[in-house]
């Protein structure tokens, strides 16, 4: 039976029938680990691909695995409508601002409003190029007991442990070309053109927010939601094997 194969994030393919075939890509490195000695709990020996590989070499296939996952995942958002054109991840105005939005509506100045969310959104995209070498670098770093850990984690293993090693890095990278795309995008206009209009309204409440944090902090969130799905793809699709040391551990 011919096997069809995928790049990370596409459909589940099927595969040659066989017991290791029928296992997810994670399920087939903890039985291979087992088989090279090395003692993984919850796991169940089963099928040869990957005998005589040392852990190491195992690790390093899922590590192949995750930074392209990682980078895939980046460089979706970084593309124009990463943010902008997919409501999984559209970065929306801050909740004060969002009164404000809703005040503006109110006399026909929505639109205004509206400019600066997607002057925000266009600024998370161009701000992503930083991000793809911090997770280069932070699965690169894995190690053995690292991979070990995720092969043997809940469906999120390999997600925790790159928000958790790459978390603060990424707050403070991000930020410096945030407040540049925002600039550059047009977004800081935007949101005075927003306010003066705004504060011209009689009886409105003084309101103000810092764009940068808030574009940073769910541009990161947009980046480990699309991390999480990349790992899913991994853990479901046992034809996701795009290096030749992939493919010489899970076959």
């Amino acid at each position: 039976m011919q096997r069809r194969v995928f790049l990370l994030g596409a459909s589940a393919a099927t595969v040659a029938a066989s017991p290791l075939a029928a296992q997810s890509l994670l399920d087939q490195g903890r039985n291979l680990l087992n088989q090279g000695g090395v003692a993984v709990p919850g796991s169940s020996a089963g099928g040869t691909r990957g005998r005589g590989l040392s852990a190491g070499e195992i690790a390093q296939g899922l590590k192949d695995a995750l930074e392209k996952g990682s980078t895939a995942a980046v460089s979706r958002l970084g593309r124009p409508d990463g943010f902008l054109g997919d409501t999984a991840v559209r970065i929306p105005l801050p909740e004060q601002l969002a009164r404000v939005q809703s005040a503006l509506r109110s006399i026909g100045q929505s639109g205004i409003a509206d400019d600066l969310e997607t002057r925000m959104n266009r600024a998370a995209e161009q701000a992503m190029t930083a991000a793809k070498d911090i997770f280069v670098r932070a699965v690169r770093a894995m190690t053995v007991s690292d991979a070990t850990g995720i092969l043997n984690g809940p469906a999120d293993a390999a997600t925790q442990y790159l928000r958790r090693t790459t978390g603060s890095e990424l707050g403070a990278k991000l930020r410096p070309p945030i407040e540049t795309a925002l600039k550059n995008a047009g977004a800081v206009a935007a949101y005075d053109r927003m306010m003066g209009s705004y504060r011209n309204l009689p009886g409105v409440p003084n309101v103000s927010a810092d764009l940068a944090d808030w574009t940073r902090d769910k541009g990161l969130d947009g980046i480990f939601h699309y991390v999480a799905r990349e790992e899913a793809d991994i853990r479901a699709n046992p034809a996701a094997r795009t290096t030749e040391l992939l493919r010489k551990v899970f076959g």
